[in-house]
């Protein structure tokens, strides 16, 4: 779950000033201040406790987890989703936003097959984010990190998407043309590009930053695809991006995981 981790971070400082260029000093963003983990982040640890808790067949404790996550950590959370976190209200929102893809990637992670991966996919996606495009972008995200982290190629994930996206895009309009989106169907699909045309895992973080919008949701959505294909991080952004992290956000990511989910 680095990739989601890392993505975030770094995005962070280009969300609202977008730079469009690959060529960021990576490493002095990590050092900096001006990098922070956002709303990507913490409901993506929000995913894991639930998972790792065995919570994720319980609505009413997918619920409370988000919110206790949620109100724990402020941040620059989605109006409707702020709306929902600060309420009593439990009910679905028909949301399409985003937020939905961007704190998948622990089950398509530990996911054992895609049944599973289908129906945990559901559970913690159709407590806020239940308009089909919602649900759609959630778990089109979390299956191409499965089939990544499956070994299966660029190729067969990219046929994968098309069943239910256009990946019709040039990486130079893109650069030039792309603004900031919110809705999982101007976010996903345009991550899932960015991966794919990525030759790393650090050059996929950069061609996200590199083509604008919501940098760090969109990069939080590939980054996590790419960890899993190219199963190779840089210790040192891991280790720059950990510093930034509250002990509770460490403690989840130190858990061992193999193919098959935790290590017991």
């Amino acid at each position: 779950m680095w990739g989601a981790v890392i993505g975030d971070i770094v995005g962070s400082k280009y969300e609202f000033n977008n730079i469009h260029t690959k060529n960021f000093k990576l490493f002095n963003d990590l050092k900096s201040n001006e990098t922070t983990f956002t709303d990507d982040t913490i409901l993506t640890m929000a995913v894991i406790d639930i998972i790792l808790n065995n919570n994720i067949d319980d609505k009413s404790k997918i619920i409370s987890t988000f919110k206790k996550y949620g109100l724990k950590y402020p941040s620059s959370y989605g109006c409707s989703f702020g709306f929902w976190l600060h309420s009593n209200i439990s009910d679905a929102y028909n949301s399409f936003g985003n937020g939905a893809a961007m704190r998948v990637s622990p089950i398509g992670m530990l996911a054992k097959d895609e049944d599973q991966l289908k129906k945990w996919c559901y559970a913690v996606t159709s407590v806020t984010h239940n308009h089909p495009e919602g649900l759609k972008g959630a778990e089109v995200t979390a299956m191409c990190i499965f089939y990544a982290r499956q070994g299966k190629s660029k190729e067969f994930i990219k046929k994968y998407v098309e069943k239910y996206y256009s990946l019709d895009f040039d990486y130079e309009e893109l650069r030039q043309n792309y603004r900031f989106n919110e809705t999982c169907q101007a976010t996903v699909p345009q991550a899932i590009y960015c991966f794919l045309i990525s030759k790393n895992f650090e050059d996929c973080l950069r061609t996200c930053i590199s083509i604008g919008g919501d940098s760090d949701t969109l990069s939080a959505i590939a980054c996590p695809i790419a960890e899993a294909y190219y199963k190779n991080i840089d210790q040192k952004i891991i280790d720059l991006c950990n510093k930034k992290l509250p002990n509770e956000f460490k403690k989840l990511l130190s858990k061992e995981y193999d193919a098959n989910g935790w290590r017991k």
